[in-house]
């Protein structure tokens, strides 16, 4: 399988209190580095700008990539979200790879792919960027999917501890894209309600705070798996969010890095059934340093244990 990454995401710099720190991408790709010596790394590309405009508009394209940053200071964008200097390439970067990433699991390339990319994507919404956020990085990568593709059923997996409200807003009345997650509630960004159903390509499984192996492996295993098989995805795309672990200082719920293989494992199998394998899988959250070397090499690991033929 293919890593892509690259050296721009280690340059977005919200400040040295700010949880979305460049850290936790040099964590992340340490740990993969020495579990895995054999992977191939590849440099992820910067996005298009026509790229980003099938899920943003002119405005947040031009609010990131055109807000003048006097001497080098940072702008925040909300109270959780900071525009720095090196901001911009990162997420460039950050959305480039999921892109080249697609291009490759549905071309010659490998069928599995993760993204070691930051700053994260899945609360950016088609205006606004929000919650660490700037593009939405694996709604590009859906969208590309399906248009320059043509596929038909994209699938999104969303496990991070907070709801992608962004992917599921721009999603919403696409039947082509199917998006399903498990997160906690309530917590930020106070969305996910089982009732929010897009155009029925939407299915929202919350979980309670202290929630741990028992309810994830439930919630997934007798609700979000079945409905994804029955999708019949053509892609899998996973927004692996590493923030429900018992460490993550930033949530309560209460997983290990062994629920997280578990998961990877069983959207292989999906995958494997109709989708040729191809999984791409990108880097949300998780504000741990520890729990996010464990639970990284514990995705790869099972993305990379039953390669397709």
């Amino acid at each position: 399988m293919r890593i892509y990454s690259h050296p721009d995401c280690l340059l977005h710099d919200p400040g040295a209190a700010h949880a979305e720190r460049p850290a936790r991408l040099a964590a992340v790709t340490e740990a993969l580095g020495a579990a895995f010596p054999d992977l191939d790394w590849h440099t992820a590309p910067c996005a298009t700008r026509g790229q980003l405009l099938r899920v943003h508009d002119d405005a947040l394209l031009a609010l990131v990539l055109d807000t003048p940053l006097p001497h080098g200071e940072r702008v925040a964008l909300d109270p959780d979200t900071v525009l720095g200097p090196h901001s911009a390439d990162a997420a460039l970067r950050a959305a480039g790879a999921g892109v080249a990433a697609v291009d490759a699991v549905l071309g010659h390339g490998p069928r599995r792919a993760f993204c070691a990319i930051r700053p994260p994507g899945h609360h950016a919404t088609d205006t606004a960027p929000m919650g660490f956020c700037l593009f939405n990085s694996i709604a590009v990568a859906a969208a590309h999917a399906c248009e320059r593709h043509g596929l038909a059923r994209v699938a999104v997996v969303d496990f991070d501890v907070h709801h992608g409200n962004g992917t599921q807003a721009i999603f919403r009345s696409d039947p082509r894209v199917m998006y399903l997650s498990s997160h906690q509630m309530p917590l930020y960004p106070d969305t996910g309600h089982v009732h929010e159903r897009g155009v029925g390509n939407v299915l929202n499984a919350p979980l309670a705070c202290g929630d741990g192996s028992t309810a994830f492996r439930a919630a997934w295993g007798e609700r979000l798996l079945p409905t994804l098989d029955a999708f019949r995805p053509q892609l899998l795309l996973v927004s692996a969010g590493f923030d429900a672990h018992r460490l993550d200082p930033l949530a309560g719920l209460t997983l290990d890095a062994d629920d997280f293989a578990w998961l990877t494992r069983e959207l292989v199998a999906i995958a494997d059934r109709h989708a040729s394998g191809r999984v791409v899988s990108m880097l949300e959250g998780g504000y741990d340093l520890q729990a996010l070397r464990e639970c990284s090499v514990a995705h790869v690991g099972a993305l990379r244990e039953t390669p397709p033929a």
